[in-house]
């Protein structure tokens, strides 16, 4: 049975099970909320109260994204698109890529390491791991020294 979202009780219900599950950023949690039937004003209102309570926060979303992203192997460039795609601004999806603590060459390595195991020894090599690791998200200036030996310059 699906659930009415026409009172701010039910529309902060809804939201609230939705944070439980994970982080979310504004506007991809506003666009699940209207996708559930929600009204736009009880959306605004309700979404404004849970960032005033310290409930939904985006900073705590953008690291928890990175983060996890990170961990399953992307690089940065993938992320910010990602994030980019979620309705998070650029200049802070940057600011938070910059402040993260990963180590993107190690990641970088370490992916190309479960794939590959050995540097390529054709140009087709070469290419196929570079269009992979930049499917990836690593940029083509990283994965260019990666080949030549020179990740951690």
């Amino acid at each position: 049975m699906a659930v009415i979202l026409d009172t701010p009780v039910a529309v902060r219900r809804a939201a609230m099970d939705l944070l439980a599950r994970r982080e979310h950023g504004l506007v991809e949690l506003g666009r699940k909320l209207r996708q559930r039937g929600a009204p736009e004003n009880l959306i605004e209102s309700e979404l404004a109260r849970l960032a005033e309570e310290g409930l939904l926060d985006e900073s705590r979303y953008l690291e928890s994204y990175i983060s996890s992203r990170a961990r399953a192997g992307y690089g940065p460039v993938r992320i910010r698109e990602e994030l980019g795609q979620r309705g998070l601004p650029r200049d802070r999806v940057v600011v938070a890529l910059d402040e993260a603590d990963i180590d993107w060459a190690d990641g970088l390595r370490e992916v190309w390491r479960r794939k590959f195991k050995s540097l390529p020894q054709t140009p087709q090599e070469q290419a196929k791991q570079a269009r992979f690791l930049a499917y990836r998200g690593f940029s083509l200036d990283q994965i260019g020294r990666l080949f030549r030996g020179r990740l951690d310059e």
